[in-house]
């Protein structure tokens, strides 16, 4: 029963660590503190490792909690129903929401607010393009939050960022906007803007 609680604690706090630097971008966003959105992008690299000690240990907690129980001889206590704490309902909607943490770079657009669709008309010598390489981004949520503080300024016509890539392709009208403020808006979400083309 005591190593089963561990497993099931570790294997949520492992599920946890995996998925905090998809969530923080997220939570940043929600706070108002976007420069704290790329804090936990350092834990990208061993995020495939976490998911897999916390699908281990997850298993495990549910093997054991699933195994039959052998008679053993002794003069224990003997309840008939565990506790909610102790039940396959809690180990359930713990490994539910392990799974929810894991999958969120899946479905973090949902989070974020789309712009506003305005229509913009810019004569075609009016729209200028640059290309930002951004250091930091390592999940569809960096992208989604670069994409929303950038879309906050005014005449920026498209903006599409990219982790995978390390960059965002931004359209804008430079009567209403300017590089420096698309690149300090970027900066502003802890995300540091290398070079731009």
């Amino acid at each position: 029963m005591k190593k089963e609680r561990k497993l099931i604690g570790a294997g949520f706090l492992t599920a946890f660590t995996a998925s905090l630097c998809c969530t923080t971008p997220v939570l940043a966003l929600i706070s108002g503190t976007g420069g704290i959105a790329s804090t936990f992008s350092w834990i990208e690299p061993f995020r495939p490792y976490l998911i897999g000690l916390a699908v281990v240990m997850l298993g495990l907690a549910w093997y054991l909690k699933l195994k039959p129980k052998t008679d053993v001889d002794c003069d224990c206590p003997v309840t008939d129903k565990p506790g909610f704490f102790h039940g396959k309902t809690f180990l359930g909607l713990l490994t539910l929401l392990a799974v929810l943490m894991l999958a969120f770079p899946y479905y973090v657009h949902v989070f974020f607010p789309q712009p506003k669709e305005e229509v913009k008309v810019v004569a075609d010598a009016n729209i200028r393009n640059v290309e930002f390489t951004i250091k930091g981004m390592t999940c569809a949520s960096c992208e989604e939050h670069v994409n929303y503080e950038v879309h906050k300024l005014p005449g920026i016509i498209n903006s599409a960022a990219s982790y995978e890539k390390g960059n965002a392709f931004v359209e804008y009208d430079p009567s209403k906007t300017s590089e420096a403020e698309i690149e300090q808006a970027i900066n502003a979400t802890g995300y540091i803007v290398t070079d731009k083309k």
